[in-house]
């Protein structure tokens, strides 16, 4: 067993390790000179942490812009390799850290761990009635997004996949003298392979190809996590509330906007969509197929020993003769659960291709209940067979459908379409400059009207005829792969409740909202706003009070058992209003909507379009899920899972467990809580609140009195981050800007993020927060007192100081210094930087008064440790970074070669901090 004791030793252990292969490559590949030069550079840049002196430092400027090809890429890739690796070892220490608290014998159980969740519960003396009601209520839904950040590919992932492998099979305690040469040798030979590895891609990917990449998750480990942790959880409370059959819905699923989301995307469209469909489709028929020739295996009892149900058998019997051909009868007779595994399998291969195939997958369904209920009757009541139960599961949890997609498009597009609409049928000759209550009665008078609206297709242009295609897709797609396929239409840009009609007049014409003659309404897609902006988020509780107030759209909402979905965005909101700001916002927007809500019974589901970088939302899941108002934790959770986040969560196994049984365990806590002592759960000061809301007054100004009433900021940013050479990385196949304009209001939040996230300065994630919390705290010392009350007694508040320290930790203001060198008016830059400093020094000052922490992170030492660790091997690649940059800017004929090592500069930084965008 390892001894954890010492944490770090155990992981350096394994940075060293992997350091040395490492060096011992460059040498091959490079000679002694690359080595000595990464070797000199690292030692350095590590020094100047330690102890800095000036000398030393323009020194090491000087050291690295004299560096030339070949050895100037060679020592930019040394750099990057290494942040690989050490991102592989660390997370093959966190699943080190949970089998260790697996092995320990004094009870000792995991924080945030399903076993801790549970015993939690009964601690606090939740009634099984309550723990069974928040599981029939529990919510957990996690999106896939093809937003590119990922700036790893994944033939480099899939190597990282099998170094990790190999780095868990040497902890193996009984590892023989031979054994363990063999692992160490295909260790070295697999780092090796990173080495020798393409690290760019040569083309954009293309929509598929990003369908590809997301499948490849659910391939790999969600398609057996997601049932493990569903069964952990039942395992569990069998154990803690042993006198209870608990029954344990599927509460944690998975989704993907991946081929679906056409907001600013032209690639998207309802071919694309459909190829997407069949996709998914058909990994999950290759997995189901893969798990039943497994059980057609272990299902070997012959009724010559066990005694099977009359339901099995009647159905054996007639699906033979219905589905099967002589020759494709298993041959046994009297191995009746293979006789219907060999009919399963056969009907499986035929899906979505003929009469024989299952039609929907709850028919799959109940083949397998058939199977169960006969099982049982002979199978000791104690054991039961979890390899069907859990097949049963996946059945339940992915269809035919494997992830619900969900279809995005901008409000701008609808308002367009119906504009035309409106006008072809002589309605109203100008429907966008019309006031919002003029929209509202003529769309509800349409809605109220069971009469289609559409002339022919080619009655309108090409781009109104594009999104009618979108709708007339849904409903072939509910019809080839169910409901579930495609349950949610996402409008961007919400700012009125048209927005919302507008696509239900859309629906209507497709067929997939209807009124019938008599009256009954007909719906079948979910339509969702999604509140961006500052001014979105504020306008977001009015919006939806207006809706619930109409009639004709709480008569769909009744179709969906009254139910509402509300996306709310982090990255916009940061974008324009600075991170504390949004953050303050997007927690009134929630606990103002769930209020209007429950005055009309109405049930939501917030979606939190999260980015993995801290300036968008990002941080650990489970913490974000509980800086929720906690009263909205009920009404279900649906979070985006998007971009490098996607690989260091659901890369690899056990990661991915312990990821997921993280969320679940808090979200799980949190709920079983609050139901059990609403007074308690809910308690939140209302000076708190108030506090905030003069916080948040502060930093709005202080944000927008730089990003907007400055106008050298644009060129700042533009001049000071890589934002112009981001386009080059090839990472998703959306464009960097909408409209394709270079106002900053069609920016997108991603490369916003990802261009101050290189050049070191992370605004978009600590930016005037310093200024609205130290305008606060410096009134009186009560507020400060009140400051340090709400950092330990509230979530919300603890996780936004957290976050923010996290932010000031990776940022630093000594290598961004060097970033101001691109900007062309140096006074320009000076004033900026300037600007920029003094808030980080107010930021971090205030941040560490309110934790009580001597250094940022104090609480947090795993983390600190981890971006000490990192720090001093990013510099160098900052350093290299600014000295291409300008180099490439000033020269007329940009070599490719120029090109490719700024791009490996940009690739090794994210690695490095492990965000992008």
């Amino acid at each position: 067993m390892i001894n954890l004791d010492d944490n770090s030793t155990v992981l350096r252990n394994d940075v060293k390790k992997l350091g040395n292969i490492l060096g011992e490559i460059l040498v091959h590949h490079g000679g002694v000179p690359l080595l000595n030069k990464v070797e000199e550079l690292r030692k350095t840049t590590i020094q100047l942490r330690k102890s800095y002196d000036e000398d030393t430092y323009q020194k090491l400027k000087k050291d690295i812009s004299n560096l030339k090809p070949p050895m100037r890429q060679q020592v930019i890739r040394a750099f990057s390799t290494y942040f690989h690796l050490v991102n592989i070892a660390e997370q093959n220490h966190r699943i080190r850290r949970r089998r260790q608290y697996q092995l320990e014998e004094d009870g000792v159980s995991q924080p945030f761990s399903l076993e801790s969740a549970v015993e939690s519960i009964k601690e606090h003396k939740v009634s099984e009635e309550v723990v069974q009601q928040v599981l029939n209520d529990l919510s957990l839904e996690l999106i896939i997004t093809a937003h590119p950040t990922e700036a790893t590919k994944r033939t480099i992932l899939e190597v990282q996949k099998r170094i990790s492998t190999i780095l868990q099979q040497l902890d193996h305690p009984l590892l023989t003298k031979s054994e363990r040469k063999k692992l160490e040798e295909s260790l070295f030979n697999e780092v090796t392979a990173l080495w020798q590895t393409e690290e760019l891609r040569q083309r954009k990917p293309t929509v598929i190809d990003e369908v590809r990449n997301g499948l490849y998750y659910f391939d790999e480990t969600l398609f057996d996590v997601l049932p493990d942790i569903h069964q952990e959880l039942e395992d569990q409370l069998d154990e803690h509330y042993p006198n209870t059959e608990w029954s344990v819905p599927n509460f944690l699923s998975f989704g993907s906007w991946i081929g679906g989301d056409r907001d600013g995307n032209p690639n998207v469209t309802p071919e694309v969509t459909w190829e997407t469909l069949n996709r998914q489709r058909a990994l999950v028929l290759k997995k189901y197929k893969q798990v039943i020739k497994d059980l057609m295996k272990r299902f070997s009892q012959s009724t010559t020993r066990v005694t099977v149900s009359d339901d099995l058998r009647t159905s054996v019997e007639a699906d033979e003769k219905q589905y099967m051909d002589q020759d494709e009868v298993w041959q046994v007779e009297t191995e009746v659960y293979r006789r219907k595994f060999a009919i399963v399998l056969k009907r499986l291969k035929h899906v979505g291709k003929s009469a024989v195939g299952y039609q929907h997958a709850d028919e799959l369904l109940e083949d397998l209940l058939v199977i169960q209920d006969s099982v049982e009757q002979h199978q000791p009541s104690h054991h039961k067979l979890k390899t069907l139960r859990k097949f049963i599961r996946q059945v339940k949890l992915f269809g035919f459908h494997l992830a619900t997609l969900d279809i995005r498009n901008h409000s701008g597009e609808h308002e367009a379409a119906i504009s035309e609409i409106l006008k072809v049928v002589n309605i109203t000759d100008d429907y966008a400059s019309l006031r919002e209550d003029e929209k509202i009665a003529i769309l509800e008078d349409v809605l109220k009207d069971p009469r289609p609206l559409l002339l022919l297709n080619e009655d309108y242009s090409k781009e109104t005829q594009k999104l009618l295609n979108v709708f007339n897709m849904i409903r072939q797609a509910h019809n080839e792969f169910g409901r579930k396929s495609i349950e949610v239409y996402l409008v961007s840009m919400t700012q009125s409740a048209s927005d919302l009609l507008e696509v239900l007049v859309l629906a209507k014409e497709a067929g997939i909202y209807r009124l019938h003659a008599d009256g009954q309404v007909e719906s079948h897609l979910n339509v969702a706003p999604l509140l961006e902006t500052v001014d979105d988020l504020v306008a977001g509780p009015n919006i939806m009070k207006s809706l619930f107030e109409m009639d004709v759209y709480r008569n769909h909402l009744t179709e969906l058992g009254n139910h509402q979905e509300v996306m709310l965005g982090y990255s916009d909101g940061s974008k324009d209003g600075g991170t504390l700001t949004a953050n303050w916002k997007l927690f009134k927007a929630q606990q103002e909507i769930h209020d209007i809500a429950k005055e009309f019974n109405i049930r939501l589901k917030f979606f939190h379009g999260r980015g993995g970088s801290l300036g968008r939302g990002g941080g650990p899941l489970h913490r974000s899920i509980l800086s929720q108002p906690v009263e909205t934790l009920g009404d279900g959770v649906k979070i985006t899972e998007q971009g490098e986040v996607l690989s260091s969560r659901y890369l690899l196994t056990d990661i991915a467990y312990r990821s997921l049984e993280q969320a679940t365990s808090a979200l799980l806590e949190a709920s079983a809580k609050v139901s059990h002592s609403t007074e308690q759960a809910h308690h939140r000061e209302q000076a708190w609140e108030e506090a905030m809301e003069e916080i948040s007054k502060q930093s709005l100004q202080k944000y927008q009195s730089l990003v907007f009433a400055d106008s050298d900021f644009l060129t700042y940013f533009n001049q000071a981050t890589p934002l112009g050479e981001l386009a080059s990385l090839n990472i998703g196949s959306r464009p960097m800007k909408r409209k394709g304009s270079n106002r900053f209001e069609d920016l997108r939040a991603i490369p916003w993020v990802f261009a101050w996230t290189q050049s070191r300065q992370l605004i978009p994630a600590w930016y005037a927060a310093g200024t609205g919390l130290q305008s606060f705290a410096a009134q009186s010392e009560e507020n400060l007192t009140l400051l340090k009350t709400m950092y330990e007694k509230w979530p919300f508040f603890r996780s936004t100081i957290n976050n923010l320290q996290m932010a000031l930790m990776k940022a630093d203001l000594k290598t961004a210094k060097e970033y101001t060198n691109l900007v062309e008016d140096e006074v320009v830059a000076e004033r900026i930087y300037t600007n920029i400093k003094e808030e980080y020094e107010r930021t971090r000052e205030v941040l560490l008064r309110i934790s009580g922490d001597d250094e940022l992170l104090d609480h947090a030492p795993n983390i600190q440790e981890s971006v000490r660790r990192r720090n001093p091997y990013v510099d160098p690649l900052n350093f290299l970074q600014v000295e291409l940059m300008k180099e490439m800017r000033h020269t007329d004929e940009k070599p490719d070669e120029l090109l490719i090592e700024v791009l490996l500069t940009i690739s090794g930084i994210a690695a490095g901090l492990r965000n992008t965008g």
